[in-house]
């Protein structure tokens, strides 16, 4: 007699099948081949595995494709798999790590005394090409830990990670003759890696520890069709266009200097963009009831103990001793935004007290792990923690939810994806205080009409939070906003205020940033736009042409007058070149109007002008043309 078990699908359906049916089994027989094509993994009682895994009881399963992330996962770390053999077939004396899937792709860590780059990318990707082909199937083995040992006792980066798993049963992954340690799972054999390609090579150390091995890694990325690895190429290759690295640099807006790693100096026009992002984020502080502060860069590490801050991430900061005592550069605000409020004794009145700070931050990043703008070791945030009662907390996370909604979606044009970052293992604080420090950001989310995921273990140490990802231009995601419920900080720092019944209250504190890091802003922008900034963001928006020699005292005058009464930032090109080339380099530099002046833009005193476009709009009285512009700078488009 066959036994049977009861499977139940995501749309709630239940079937019945034989004991030990494999789960490529089950999809045959009651979905469809055409799912099982597409399926890359399943999912039995939430837990990812292969299709190969027999079915032993009853369960709920969901079948994985390359369109869910969990499937993306699989496919991406077979595909580094791919990856591995390759390496190994071609460089035999490699000693392969680790190689995980990420946001996007994949990457394997090698020891090698070699140097990969692109100029021997050929030679992997066509052995990729060959696994690919060979369909080797990905056959799972539990091994015992003295097994594992003997298997890669001439790779020591395996034999580190084998001791660290204890005294139980550990799995390797074969391919034909090949094998490596890992916990899966995987897809069913190589041959399902349809679309694979190298990206980039770079240096890394082992386990990310500077004192550790440098290792060499590689880059990948992987799809179930070609036309997927071609748009994605496309992309990438658009993405290089557009790399604020390159594009600061070529329109003169930030540099960087080996004596000041990880710390960018924004030169003249870089600095005007900094400043009108600040202005205009100030603007929006007066009108939101936002005030601002400056507070100082050193503190005694007394500061950070209390914050629980030494403990958590004395390792993140840049220790300097002073007369004896260590103190620390501040890698973040909140804690000095707490003295801030202790300096006088509060009311219920008070608050909402909203604190705004634009003060630089330093964190002591890996040198290896710098890249621009996006990481760096000095940077600032607008900044700012509102301390307001327990009935005023929906209100103010709704109002800092608005703002940001208003500051990404309509001024800047980026869509937002909300999650709720719930509780991490190591945390202040007990569950009933995050109990209710989480259903408060459930219920301000809810209020709101905001849909959102969550992200399980993701919280701050000190509370939970909402975290917004962002799409650019390109597709890609960042994270910048972020919005964080805190009782732990105010209650170590003793942040009180007497309640209208005549009692001491402790007050709730929350985190909050809307443009988040202003470096990795920038550079978001710039990449964004191509460095093809709106009006109101542009460090040159006017550059006036002369045709001659004669008309370069008018175009001072007319710059003049833009720039003094109606603060535009205008500029003269007064260099003897042609026309059509001082227009070329305009446009290149992406200004946004030029004003070619003659002869006769002189007589009637006129501008005839012309956008970065090649959109001609003709002659302008210089009043109509600065009104003009006034309303385009204040519309933000």
């Amino acid at each position: 007699m066959v036994n049977t078990i009861k499977v139940t699908l995501p749309d709630g359906s239940v079937k019945e099948v034989a004991e030990n049916t494999t789960i490529s089994e089950f999809v045959l027989e009651h979905i469809g081949e055409g799912l099982l094509r597409a399926a890359v993994a399943a999912k039995i009682n939430d837990e990812v595995t292969e299709l190969t895994t027999t079915l032993t009881e009853d369960c709920k399963i969901a079948i994985l494709t390359f369109r869910d992330d969990e499937g993306k996962k699989v496919y991406w770390h077979s595909s580094a798999h791919v990856l591995a053999i390759a390496v190994t077939r071609l460089f035999p004396e490699a000693k392969l790590t680790i190689g995980p899937p990420i946001e996007e792709g994949f990457y394997y860590d090698i020891a090698t005394d070699l140097s990969f780059s692109e100029e021997n990318f050929a030679a992997l990707e066509a052995e990729m090409k060959k696994v690919v082909k060979e369909k080797l199937p990905f056959v799972r083995e539990v091994v015992s830990k003295e097994k594992a040992k003997e298997l890669f006792a001439d790779n020591k980066y395996k034999l580190e990670l084998i001791e660290e798993y204890g005294d139980g049963e550990l799995t390797i992954y074969k391919n034909g003759d090949w094998f490596d340690l890992c916990k899966g799972p995987h897809v069913t054999d190589t041959g399902r890696i349809k679309a694979i390609k190298l990206l980039k090579a770079s240096g890394a150390y082992w386990r990310a520890d500077a004192k550790n091995d440098q290792l060499q890694r590689i880059y990948g990325i992987s799809f179930p069709k070609k036309d997927e690895l071609k748009e994605y190429v496309a992309r990438i290759e658009e993405a290089k266009k557009r790399d604020h690295r390159k594009l600061t640099k070529q329109h003169e807006l930030v540099m960087f200097h080996e004596w000041a790693p990880g710390t960018p100096f924004y030169l003249e026009k870089g600095t005007i963009i900094y400043n009108e992002l600040l202005t205009f984020i100030r603007e929006q502080y007066k009108k939101r009831g936002y005030k601002e502060v400056i507070t100082p860069q050193l503190f005694n590490k007394e500061l950070w103990e209390q914050s629980g801050h030494w403990k958590y991430y004395k390792d993140d900061m840049f220790i300097i001793m002073v007369e004896g005592h260590e103190h620390s550069l501040k890698p973040m605000n909140c804690p000095s935004h707490c003295l801030i409020y202790n300096n006088k004794a509060k009311s219920y009145k008070d608050l909402p007290l909203r604190i705004a700070d634009f003060c630089n931050l330093h964190r002591n990043e890996l040198s290896g792990t710098l890249s621009g703008l996006t990481r760096v070791r000095k940077f600032a945030q607008d900044d700012a923690h509102i301390f307001c009662t327990m009935e005023q907390v929906a209100n103010e996370v709704q109002g800092v939810l608005e703002f940001i909604k208003y500051v990404w979606e309509e001024v800047f044009n980026f869509k937002l994806t909300y999650y709720l970052s719930t509780r991490p293992e190591k945390k202040l604080g007990d569950d009933a205080l995050w109990d209710k420090s989480e259903g408060m950001l459930i219920e301000a989310l809810t209020k709101a009409g905001i849909e959102y995921d969550i992200k399980e273990g993701d919280g701050a140490f000190y509370g939970p939070k909402i975290d917004i990802d962002l799409e650019d231009a390109l597709g890609r995601k960042w994270q910048c906003p972020t919005c964080q419920l805190d009782f732990n900080l105010p209650e170590r720092f003793k942040c009180m205020y007497e309640g209208d019944d005549g009692q001491k209250h402790q007050a709730v504190m929350i985190h909050r940033a809307v443009l988040g890091s202003i470096e990795r802003f920038y550079a978001m922008l710039v990449e964004q736009y191509a460095a093809k900034f709106p009006l109101w963001l542009s460090p040159v928006q006017v550059k006036l042409l002369p045709i001659a020699d004669r008309h370069v005292e008018y175009c001072e005058n007319v710059a003049k007058t833009l720039r003094e009464e109606h603060d535009i930032r205008a500029e003269v090109d007064n260099r003897t070149l042609t026309t059509g080339k001082k227009i070329r380099e305009a446009q290149l530099a992406q200004i946004n109007y030029m004003a070619v002046v003659g002869d006769s833009e002189v007589e009637n005193n006129t501008l005839n002008v012309r956008t970065r476009d090649e959109v001609v709009h003709g002659e302008q009285s210089v009043g109509d043309f600065a009104e003009q512009l006034i309303a385009e700078i204040k519309e933000k488009n």
